[in-house]
């Protein structure tokens, strides 16, 4: 039997609900081809007869839900992904913040981490930059929903379309920072003593994640509705210095959202003081 045929509308609705209610991502029907591609070979492999059994899985084995998660969320990311916001990084941020914040440390938050290249990536421009200035320091905090994903972003392990990507992209930077045998390229311990990976559902407050100077928030608003992006960007916000930056990925914009930043160039937003700290400096 195929467990694809006649899948009731009920039923895809219903794994729509659990989708979001778990990862706050937004799905209708014109994802469900997608999401029971993602699903079918765990419903499978449980020898479950259909989607509907699969549900009752959902609702009554907790353990499950981690495996879910990982199946439904999408991580697909590369090193140095969109050249011009590392530019911006290199050339504009991290010399501004630097002069302007003396005896500080640079607090970054890749806050949807994937399998960690943008965290890496920022840590080697970083080390760029503390080559050139010795007192600089900084310190980069990873987070995805995603369990599997994380587990994937500590190894550090790397090998196929992402490392050749950077091969070809930042070849001396690979060379520098990596350990490289045949394949496969791991990250080296000069990255790594500034990188930690955690998890965290951006739908969450991020109380115990710190307070941050630079928020990377790339590719991961699209697949939230309007109230979901506003959620997530209010609790993004709730981690970020007055003034501390947001990028945003190459096909999102806060244009449609209410929010507390300003607009500074294509995908970089900046976190103006909340309401209360402006009043209490005015009273």
């Amino acid at each position: 039997m195929d467990i694809d045929q006649d899948v009731e509308p009920s039923v895809q609705r219903a794994l729509f609900e659990q989708v979001r209610r778990h990862t706050g991502i937004a799905m209708n029907e014109r994802k469900w081809t997608m999401l029971k591609g993602r699903l079918r070979r765990r419903v499978m492999a449980l020898g479950l007869p259909d989607y509907r059994d699969y549900l009752q899985v959902l609702d009554t084995n907790a353990d499950e839900i981690d495996d879910f998660i990982d199946l439904v969320t999408t991580n697909e990311t590369s090193f140095f992904r969109t050249p011009r916001i590392w530019d911006y990084l290199a050339q504009s941020f991290l010399p501004q913040w630097f002069a302007t914040h003396p005896g500080s440390a640079l607090r970054v938050w890749s806050a949807a981490a994937s399998s960690g290249e943008e965290a890496w990536s920022t840590a080697m421009l970083c080390e760029e930059f503390r080559a050139r200035e010795a007192a600089f320091r900084y310190a980069i905090v990873g987070t995805d929903i995603s369990d599997g994903i994380l587990a994937n972003a500590r190894a550090g392990s790397y090998r196929g379309r992402s490392i050749e990507g950077l091969r070809q992209s930042h070849p001396a930077l690979l060379q520098k920072y990596f350990r490289s045998e045949g394949v496969q390229a791991d990250v080296g311990e000069a990255l790594r003593a500034h990188v930690a990976f955690r998890r965290h559902n951006l739908y969450a407050a991020p109380r115990e994640l710190g307070q941050f100077d630079l928020v990377l928030l790339r590719n991961v608003l699209i697949y939230f509705d309007l109230e979901g992006q506003k959620a997530v960007l209010a609790n993004v916000r709730r981690a970020m210095r007055p003034n501390a930056v947001l990028i945003v990925g190459e096909s999102e914009s806060l244009s449609r959202v209410t929010t507390g930043f300003t607009f500074e160039q294509p995908l970089i937003y900046r976190n103006g003081q909340h309401r209360e700290e402006r009043d209490h400096e005015h009273a």
